[in-house]
């Protein structure tokens, strides 16, 4: 079985027994493999370095009778993230969380249970309009406070709370093409955290600025072959057609 739902910001409760009562047939069924798939903003690799509150969500969730894999969303901690070792599961690129918990990297192509899946993480962050303030700023503490004091609290801190690898680079959209063209173009999911161009101009009614990722995922949408799309980010549950899906807390089982 293979299910797959939205952001859950550090916080996996939706995967509990009496939320997520499918999991007991996964637990009965030894056929073949389990997986649930969160569409970014996974949040359990956030602080500085590991905390209590990480290490007791990712053993809970290895203790579970799926593997728990996720794509990054802009609410990461990139620094600690892509410190991991890289390896490989499925066909594609990990980075492995810990025993039954991995990262799929940008651009890469799983198969799993027989089904293609294209993963493409990362996201603009839409809470910085009051600024990002520097992080390697002794004062950025101080900084911090007297915009909360003005009411201001839409701002983020580069490299602590806002990191510039929220959206990709050449080499990862080079890396998603490539490995697109080796499958010829045509997968049956495609997994992203941001919405495409598209999406998101219906969504935001314009309010919304396009990125380079935005765009990129337009062009991967239209040029591909593939069965659903599903996108994370927005914090909605809602079909922007029938083949492409915005997820939040809803879990959507594909297989």
């Amino acid at each position: 079985m293979i299910f797959i739902t939205g952001d859950i910001h550090g916080n996996p409760v939706r995967f509990s027994m009496d939320a997520f009562e499918e999991q007991r047939d996964m637990a009965a069924d030894k056929s073949e493999e389990h997986y649930c798939i969160v569409l970014g903003d996974f949040g359990l690799v956030w602080e500085e370095r590991q905390s209590r509150t990480e290490k007791y969500w990712l053993d809970w969730l290895d203790k579970k009778p799926f593997t728990t894999l996720f794509i990054d969303g802009n609410h990461e901690n990139f620094d600690r993230l892509n410190a991991y070792p890289v390896s490989e599961l499925a066909g594609g690129k990990v980075h492995r969380i810990s025993s039954k918990v991995y990262h799929l990297m940008r651009g890469e192509i799983f198969t799993l249970n027989g089904l293609t899946f294209f993963a493409f993480g990362g996201a603009s962050s839409h809470d910085i309009s009051d600024g990002i303030i520097e992080g390697n700023d002794k004062n950025w503490r101080e900084k911090a406070k007297k915009l909360e004091k003005e009411g201001k609290s839409m701002f983020r801190i580069r490299n602590k709370s806002w990191w510039e690898a929220e959206l990709p680079t050449e080499v990862e959209m080079k890396n998603g093409i490539d490995n697109l063209s080796k499958y010829g173009k045509k997968v049956d999911f495609i997994l992203t955290h941001s919405p495409t161009a598209s999406e998101i101009a219906i969504l935001g009614g314009g309010t919304y600025e396009q990125d380079v990722l935005t765009r990129y995922l337009e062009e991967i949408r239209i040029n591909t072959e593939y069965k659903k799309m599903f996108s994370g980010h927005m914090h909605v549950n809602r079909a922007v057609n029938d083949k492409d899906l915005l997820l939040y807390e809803q879990i959507i089982r594909v297989q």
